[in-house]
């Protein structure tokens, strides 16, 4: 990993980051759902979303969207595929108002993993074992990251967010966490 950027995942830069405050050590993993327009599995808007080019007149509910600043460091779609965003060791958008066990801003200290997905459809198999292998792949090179250190943006924001929400099964999620034989491999 060199300054947070993943060699084996898609590289497409957001502009929307900025520093953590100096000192701080990544020991979170926030967890989301994302479907641009709601219900539909597509990452085009997505990535148009976090690069800042969403063409707001595409889709109704997109005029909520418009001057709307957010990014995570990583996308997970449909078919497992990761796209990183930006790099780890600086702040992506994507946890707003929160907090964690009393530390407000968890945008400071956290990862952010978007994983496509809603509340009526089941994640694919392949989006758990994708998620699990780049969360491994962190906490190796995060080391006070642990297990229980991952959690979803509900449980940062409760009442304001709703996701990964309830189609995501955390049981499954830390099962195949404690079984990853191969991780994503580090960067240079």
């Amino acid at each position: 990993m060199h300054d947070g950027a993943m060699k084996s995942v898609r590289w497409l830069p957001s502009p929307h980051f900025n520093d953590r405050p100096e000192g701080t050590e990544i020991d979170l993993i926030v967890l989301h759902a994302i479907s641009l327009p709601a219900g539909e599995f597509g990452s085009r808007h997505i990535e148009a979303l976090f690069a800042g080019t969403l063409d707001v007149s595409l889709h109704p509910s997109f005029s909520d969207l418009a001057d709307m600043r957010v990014s995570a460091h990583f996308l997970i779609d449909r078919q497992g595929c990761v796209t990183q965003f930006v790099a780890c060791r600086k702040r992506a958008w994507h946890a707003g108002a929160s907090c964690w066990q009393g530390r407000e801003n968890c945008n400071d200290y956290a990862i952010g993993i978007e994983i496509i997905g809603d509340e009526e459809q089941p994640f694919t198999r392949i989006q758990y074992r994708q998620c699990a292998r780049l969360c491994s792949t962190l906490m190796r090179r995060f080391p006070a990251i642990s297990g229980e250190r991952i959690v979803g943006h509900q449980h940062v924001a409760p009442g304001r967010k709703w996701d990964p929400g309830r189609q995501w099964d955390w049981r499954r999620f830390r099962r195949s966490l404690t079984h990853i034989k191969y991780p994503l491999r580090e960067i240079r």
